[in-house]
Order: C-alpha cells, then structure tokens, then sequence
C-alpha cells in the first residue's frame, strides 16, 4: 500500500510540474526582462512546491542585506535548481551545466532566465564562461552556484570546483552559503517519481570577502559552515576543491 501511495504521489508531483511549467515557458517567451521573468519563474517554484505539499521552509540568515553576493548551495537532487528558484531572491543568475541546455524546456527556461551554462569536460569553456561570470560579478550581480557541479545517491558533501569563489574573490562580493535538507530523499539520483516529504534551506550567515581574499580561503570557510549545518558526511576533507 505504502509504495502504490509513492507511486500515486510521484504521478501527481509530475502532472503539477508539467501544469505549472507550460503556461511558465509561454509567460516567459512572451514576457520582456530579464528580472520580470525570474519573478515569475520564482512564483511558478514556490507554487509547485506549495501543490506538492512540500512548501520551501527558508530559515538561517537573510540574503538580501548582502547583496550582490554569491550563493553556494549543496548538491544532492534533481530538484535542487527549483528549490533554490523557490527560497532566494529573483535576482540570481546560476551556473548550470551545459547539458541541461538541451533538455527540452528546461533548456529553454534556463536560457530564458539568463543562466550562463559551462562545460566542465572543456577548459576553455570553462575558462570563457569564468571570464563571464567575473563581468558579472564586478557589474553587481548576483550569482548562485552548485560548486560540487554533480550530485549521485551517496549521502556527503563533495569537493567543489573553484570557479564560483574565484569569482567572489575577484568582485570582492561576500559568499553566502546555503543549505538544502530534505531534496535527496525527495527526488534522489537515479529516481523518476518524487516521494513525500518536507523540504527546507538554512541560509548560513555570509562568508565576507576580506581585503586580500583568495578563491581557496573564501571555499574552505564557505564548505566549514554548510557541513556544520548539513546532516550529511564530509566526503573530501581539505584540501576539498577542484582546480578550474
């Protein structure tokens, strides 16, 4: 019985996305601005969200005394992207791997919203779209990051990447880290149905960049305080990075 109710749950949780997502992708292609159309993909998260009965629970710090700023979150679902559109400002621009670029619709929205897509298998995209993200920065705009760049069954914090707190080195912009309980047992790697279950994101107090600040300080003080408020093992003790 327990498992025809997960069932009946994770066809429901896919009727309502695909009910919210398609008058979303045609507002977004009708609709000018960039900042307007993050407003209502960020409407459209938090309403699938409150009909799957999962509203994002937002605690911890405020973002928006920091801002421009750079939001690292943890990577453990598929739902992530959506969760962090749901709990933060509309303002963000996120790096999204590049095979999400064509991924019918969600391709589509991502473009729309102004995401800035990178290949991490090709240096020198990787290398052009930090270039990017550094005009970004330094123009005053908000960034928001997956800095583990991958996400799979196992419970644990990943190395991350580099890029987002060179970028925040850079453009002297605090980090902000945050945290996301709950999305790994929702919609886990290797998954097709969501499952029930209540979602929330700690935002941590911001990580300020000082005068000097280096990529590699910025990293090991942001993974410090998303360990101490993930649930989850630390799976690369320090030195924990990826070299961009």
């Amino acid at each position: 019985m327990t498992r025809i109710l997960h069932a009946s749950y994770g066809c429901y949780a896919w009727l309502a996305l695909v009910a919210i997502v398609l008058p979303l992708c045609l507002l977004l292609a009708l609709t000018p601005g960039t900042e307007r159309r993050r407003r209502l993909a960020r409407g459209a998260a938090q309403l699938f969200f409150l009909a799957i009965g999962s509203p994002v629970r937002v605690e911890g710090s405020a973002v928006e005394p920091h801002y421009p700023c750079v939001v690292v979150a943890n990577h453990s679902s598929y739902l992530d992207g959506i969760i962090l559109t749901a709990a933060l400002p509309a303002g963000f621009t996120y790096l999204i791997k590049h095979e999400m670029s064509r991924v019918p619709l969600a391709g589509f929205i991502l473009r729309r919203l102004g995401s800035a897509f990178v290949d991490r298998d090709d240096r020198h995209d990787r290398h052009r779209t930090a270039r990017s993200l550094h005009v970004l920065a330094t123009r005053g705009s908000a960034l928001g990051f997956f800095p583990e760049g991958t996400f799979d069954k196992s419970p644990g914090l990943k190395a991350f990447h580099l890029g987002a707190f060179a970028a925040a080195a850079r453009a002297k912009l605090p980090v902000v880290p945050v945290v996301i309980h709950g999305a790994r047992a929702k919609l886990p790697s290797g998954a097709f149905l969501p499952r029930p279950g209540p979602l929330h994101v700690h935002v941590c107090d911001a990580v300020l960049a000082t005068a000097e600040p280096t990529a590699r300080a910025l990293m090991a003080m942001t993974r410090r305080a998303m360990l101490a408020h993930l649930d989850e093992p630390d799976l690369a003790p320090e030195p924990a990075y990826i070299p961009e």
